[in-house]
């Protein structure tokens, strides 16, 4: 093997390699002429396998490593974290009210809900469009009503469900083009604190509860009519989330009883455009959050534990992962938009007409450090 220093020499093993488990120190090229060496772990230097950058990459992808060697670093690019920050208020404060959840963070349509105070009065039509900055005024619904739902888009909405200042469970329907709203044919089954997704011409309205109990039933609309298919697997109410279309569609969480105290869930069921499929549970359980996504990429955020949260959870197509919370706790709220860019508005713990805007980036670049 060439000349070795005395240091070295319990390394040598019979078999003729070269055993490193214990070296501390350099040993130089020409003290090694056997090309088969043991346990030795080589790392990488900036110039050989790590490229060296006067600035970091403009469009990294998660994984790369680089050396920045303005700021005589190491960076790699980890996956992006999200924050909530303030968005401009709701012109009516109101909780318990709907969104067209297939609306964008700067597109949102919210309509209806519960202004507080003694009814008739309390239950509101009221109807604002969200331009990412602020709130305007839009044309009422024609039937005030609360712990209703939604789908579509701002200028494409579908309103259903809901309980009415009666406090009768609404079969109502109601379609908007962006400048007024149209009674259309009813649900099959009235109910309160269902939860819709889809789109205005294809819509599913699922759970909710018609009286004292929830319901598993899942109603679909074809632009004309609304047509009963299979059951969810878990039947609950009280505003839970969901996201996706009419032929792939997610729901998760929400109440499934109305005893003392009520059970909270954090079941989550997928839609293949027939059937609902259980999948694995979120982290927290709660009714009356707010959600928007699709069946593979979700937010959920806020909700009733009891108390009132500022939880967020994201969904991979998989499992559902913790993340930042809201800055302000509350339930019974609204939500659109995507798992990147949503927008939260409405809700309780006191009713409020604050919105927070979400924003989770593709990635976040970090300089690697020791401890």
């Amino acid at each position: 093997m060439g000349s070795i220093k005395q240091n070295y020499a319990n390394n040598v093993l019979t078999n003729g390699k070269f055993d490193a488990t214990d070296l501390d120190g350099v040993i130089p090229n020409t003290n090694i002429n056997d090309n088969s060496i043991d346990n030795v772990t080589v790392f990488g230097t900036a110039g050989s396998g790590i490229p060296s950058v006067a600035s970091d990459p403009p469009s990294p992808t998660i994984g790369d490593v680089w050396y920045n060697t303005t700021t005589n670093a190491f960076k790699y690019t980890g996956a992006g974290v999200g924050a909530w920050v303030s968005g401009g208020n709701l012109n009516t404060a109101r909780s318990n009210l709907a969104p067209a959840v297939s609306g964008t963070q700067t597109a949102a349509l919210s309509f209806g809900g519960y202004i507080g105070g003694p009814f008739p009065a309390a239950v509101s039509s009221a109807n604002e469009k969200y331009n990412g900055t602020s709130w305007t005024t839009a044309t009422n619904l024609n039937s005030a009503r609360y712990q209703l739902t939604g789908a579509g888009t701002q200028t494409a909405a579908l309103a259903f469900g809901g309980f009415t200042a009666g406090f009768v469970s609404a079969t109502l329907t109601e379609t908007y083009n962006g400048s007024s709203w149209t009674e259309v044919n009813d649900l099959n089954t009235g109910r309160y604190g269902l939860t819709g997704l889809g789109l205005q011409t294809a819509a599913l309205a699922v759970g909710g509860t018609p009286g004292t109990a929830q319901i598993a039933f899942t109603e679909s609309w074809d632009g004309t009519s609304w047509t009963e298919v299979n059951d969810l697997n878990t039947a609950r109410g009280e505003n839970f989330m969901g996201g996706g279309t009419q032929t792939s569609g997610i729901i998760a969480f929400g109440q499934t009883n109305a005893g003392s105290p009520p059970t909270k869930t954090a079941k989550t069921e997928l839609w293949n455009g027939t059937s609902w499929t259980e999948v694995n549970n979120a982290n927290t359980a709660r009714s009356n959050l707010a959600g928007c996504g699709t069946q593979t990429i979700a937010l959920a955020f806020a909700g009733l534990l009891p108390p009132a949260t500022a939880a967020t959870e994201k969904w991979d197509g998989t499992s559902w992962t913790t993340t930042s919370n809201m800055a302000t706790a509350r339930d019974a709220l609204g939500g659109a938009g995507t798992q990147s860019s949503a927008v939260a508005f409405g809700g309780q713990s006191p009713i409020t007409g604050a919105t927070e805007e979400w924003s989770l980036p593709e990635f976040t670049i970090k300089s690697v450090t020791t401890a």
